[in-house]
């Protein structure tokens, strides 16, 4: 008999919602524009879905100490497909935009932006163990980042202001996700959405996008320092409340998608070259055309796709590009965690119950 599986179901769950809210919400850009129920939805799930993908991260990089075989993990997961996936969409853009083809790692291309982060954020990890009150003081960074001009190299605007979510995660145990298993909290959690949705049907079409996807500061955002500050600040409570709101909707047993969210990562790198694809194709347009039956369709196709590009046959023609592997040293080094894999940032092979893995 094998080892009995100890994953835990929950958060399995919660990754692939996310990439599947993800690649909806980098579908439904390509259509949102001058549509009304859509634009609240794509709002509503920006306001969460990234700062609650960000939070895992930094839950499962809690053991990350720099050690030899966790840099390994951390090349051959994160940073070389980096390498290669910019490339590809510096490619494809090029190919479907008509852009000067260019390798410039140092300014990533369209999503790749996040492996850059993940990549910093994560090597962070042992730096906030040395500080007091790390959420605090990532909360400061994050603001002060806003009301700087720096730009996009190496992604720091989204490096810096997505960062509390990330120390936020670091600092977080099992007992915190067990606040959200209550029946209760699934309760306010569903009116916490449904008055977001509201709120943001009532204000389409604002907010700016800007303020949700955190990629510029206040001079780009066209308003004053304080403004800036306190609308960031109010920003941060509202995602927070979201990002719990949608943690308490997760189901905690195991269900059709379960295993998918052990390879999240196949899903995120490529799903935007099949965005891409449809958008050479000129199929945007005609789906905009259609109304809400081409959104209903966008929606549709787009869930397919991920659960496609989650499947066995897929990750084994990928494999090379999302799971390289570096030639191995005959150095002996300590045992590896489990969990440090090229997905591991977002794995849990352990129960909530226990603490997580690097």
């Amino acid at each position: 008999m094998g080892a009995p599986d100890t994953r835990d179901p929950f958060f399995d769950n919660a990754k692939f919602l996310l990439i599947v809210l993800v690649a909806l919400g980098h579908s439904w850009e390509q259509i949102v524009s001058g549509t009304h129920a859509l634009q609240a939805v794509h709002t509503v799930v920006y306001a969460f879905h990234m700062p609650a993908f960000i939070l895992l991260c930094g839950y499962f990089s809690q053991r990350f100490t720099a050690r030899p075989d966790q840099m390994r993990r951390l090349l051959e997961g994160v940073l070389i497909p980096y390498l290669l996936f910019d490339t590809a969409y510096a490619a494809t853009n090029s190919a479907v935009r008509g852009e000067p083809f260019a390798l410039t790692p140092t300014e990533p291309t369209y999503l790749c932006w996040f492996l850059v982060a993940l990549f910093l954020w994560r090597l962070s990890a042992p730096l906030w163990r040395a500080v007091r009150h790390p959420v605090a003081v990532a909360v400061l960074v994050s603001l002060a980042a806003g009301t700087t001009t720096m730009g996009y190299d190496l992604a720091l605007p989204r490096v810096l202001m997505f960062l509390p979510w990330f120390v936020l995660g670091l600092g977080l145990r099992p007992q915190h996700f067990a606040l959200l298993r209550t029946r209760v909290a699934r309760r306010w959690a569903v009116v916490a959405l449904a008055l977001a949705g509201a709120g943001a049907y009532l204000f389409v079409p604002a907010p700016d996008e800007h303020w949700l996807s955190m990629d510029v500061g206040y001079t780009e955002l066209g308003v004053g320092p304080l403004r800036y500050l306190v609308v960031r600040l109010a920003l941060f409570v509202l995602s927070a409340v979201l990002v719990a709101a949608f943690l308490a909707c997760v189901p905690r047993r195991r269900t059709l998608f379960t295993a998918l969210g052990a390879v999240t990562m196949y899903p995120y790198l490529l799903h935007g070259l099949l965005i891409r694809a449809g958008e050479a194709a000129g199929l945007y347009p005609a789906l905009k055309d259609l109304g809400p039956v081409g959104q209903v369709v966008l929606t549709v196709s787009v869930v397919a796709a991920v659960f496609l590009l989650s499947t066995p046959p897929v990750r084994w023609l990928f494999r090379p590009f999302v799971e390289p592997r570096l030639p191995r040293r005959s150095v002996p080094g300590p045992p590896s965690a489990a969990q440090d894999g090229p997905d591991a940032v977002l794995t849990a092979r352990r129960s909530s119950r226990s603490r997580p893995s690097s």
